[in-house]
Order: C-alpha cells, then structure tokens, then sequence
C-alpha cells in the first residue's frame, strides 16, 4: 500500500502540526508533503524546516490562484489539513479538492464558529456563555466558516475557575490526540473501495 500524502496549512506555532507529523513518523501510512503558511514568521514554518518538509508561504494575491492549485496538485494529497490555519479557504481550492479538505476547530459546532473566532476568541466566548462543556470539531470544509460536515466531535469539562488559556490547555490535549487519528482514519477509509 502506497503511503498518503498530506498537505497542512497552519497560520501559528503548528503544534497541531507537529502532532500529526510525528503520529505518521511512527506509522508509515501518510507522509506530510507540504506545509503551506500565510504568515512568513509562522512556527510552523520553523517545524517544516526541521523536519524536512517542503513549505510555501502565500498572500492573499497568490491564495485563490490557479496556479497554487496546481502546486498543490503536484503533491497528490489525499487530503489538505488545516491545523490552525485563519484564512477562509477560496472556491477554487475546494472544487479542486472536493471532501479532501478538513479543519479542526476548538469548540463544539455549531456553537462558537464563524469569522473570527479561532484561539482565546472560541474560549472567551465559551466561557462568557457558562458553557460547562467545551472539546473539538473535526469537520470538511466548505465555502462558508466552520459549516461543512462535522466528522468528530470530542468533549471537555469546563472549569469553575478556567480561564481561556486553561481551558485552551484542555483543548489542545483533545487535538492533539483525535486530530491524528481522524485523519488516519479517514486515509484508510478514502478509496478503500
């Protein structure tokens, strides 16, 4: 069986990122072939150079390209993670890669998704509503933010005395460990027919 190619796009420190590189270390079934960043002093181009993975840096200009459809294609990716990564994704992308694209979001959607709200935002606004429940959603993406399909969802307790970088410290538990596996999930289950 022929090893996946994974592409990631991350817009921050990309410990999602590293996460998942260092799950499909252990097991060979995918292999991270690019790491895509809108923001040149993103950390996770500094993972990228570390571990030896190809990056690209884009603009707004260069995002709905295209031609950085293309680039994308070279990689063959059997699917494009967003880990982290603010941008919407434009139409072309997602009609060039059609149920192929997926992003973890850190509240539960519906709740808490749209424009804006990634990082302490999400968490804020959780803990502003008196939420007692927070976790996870692993979803497709589509033209609109956060509202394609929710593949996983996972759950966290919210605390009496949270504050948003706590409450983050729980849910970065959660990715790191379901974000890894949905994806090697979802590369068994992709094309297996």
């Amino acid at each position: 069986m022929s090893t996946h190619s994974i592409i990631i796009f991350a817009s921050g420190r990309g410990s999602n990122a590293q996460a998942i590189i260092d799950y499909f270390k252990k097991n060979n079934e995918a292999k991270v072939s690019l790491i895509v960043s809108n923001k040149a002093d993103a950390g996770v181009l500094s993972i990228a150079k570390e571990e030896g993975i190809p990056s690209l840096v884009i603009n707004k200009e260069t995002f709905s390209t295209d031609e950085f459809c293309d680039q994308l294609k070279e990689h063959n990716p059997s699917l494009i993670i967003l880990a982290g990564f603010l941008w919407k994704v434009p139409a072309n992308v997602i009609a060039a890669f059609p149920e192929k694209i997926i992003n973890i979001h850190p509240a539960l959607l519906p709740k808490y998704g749209g424009k804006g709200m990634y990082g302490h935002h999400v968490h804020n606004a959780v803990l502003h509503a008196s939420e007692t429940t927070s976790g996870i959603t692993i979803h497709y993406v589509n033209e609109i933010y956060d509202a394609g399909s929710k593949i996983l969802q996972a759950h966290c307790p919210v605390k009496a005395d949270d504050d948003a970088d706590s409450l983050a410290g729980r849910i970065h538990k959660l990715e790191h460990y379901f974000f890894p596996r949905t994806i090697a999930y979802l590369l068994q289950n992709i094309h297996s027919n």
